[in-house]
């Protein structure tokens, strides 16, 4: 026999929702000034010639605020889509389909950026 507070005790039936929870609260915390830097920057950059944008993205300081962000969103987004299939998704095969499917889609995208934004700021 289990009693109530038994079964309520660890971290769920996953046994990693508390890491979850944690990390995207991170994320988003780490987001506002990352979100407000890059639309500052895109803004300031608007109407500007090709030479002065790529000029701006190479320099080391902009380049690595960009690549935080794109850290932080990715991360941001795939922890939230993740808690989503797995809310309401009720199919076992589709549920862990999508969260692959999900954890792949992020990890392009955030390759892609991340490639680009090398690619600016060194030069190729």
């Amino acid at each position: 026999m289990r009693t109530p507070l038994n079964r309520v005790r660890g971290l769920g039936p996953a046994h990693s929702g508390t890491g979850h929870f944690w990390l995207q609260r991170l994320t988003a915390i780490a987001n506002i000034p990352l979100v407000i830097y890059f639309v500052f920057l895109i803004a300031t950059l608007a109407g500007r010639s090709h030479a002065t944008v790529t000029a701006t993205l190479g320099e080391p300081v902009v380049a690595l605020l960009l690549l935080a962000a794109i850290l932080s969103i990715t991360m941001h987004m795939r922890v939230g889509m993740q808690v989503i299939i797995e809310d309401y998704i009720h199919d076992e095969g589709l549920k862990i389909t999508l969260v692959v499917l999900n954890t792949f889609f992020t990890v392009g995208v955030g390759l892609s950026a991340a490639f680009a934004v090398f690619r600016i700021s060194l030069g190729l």
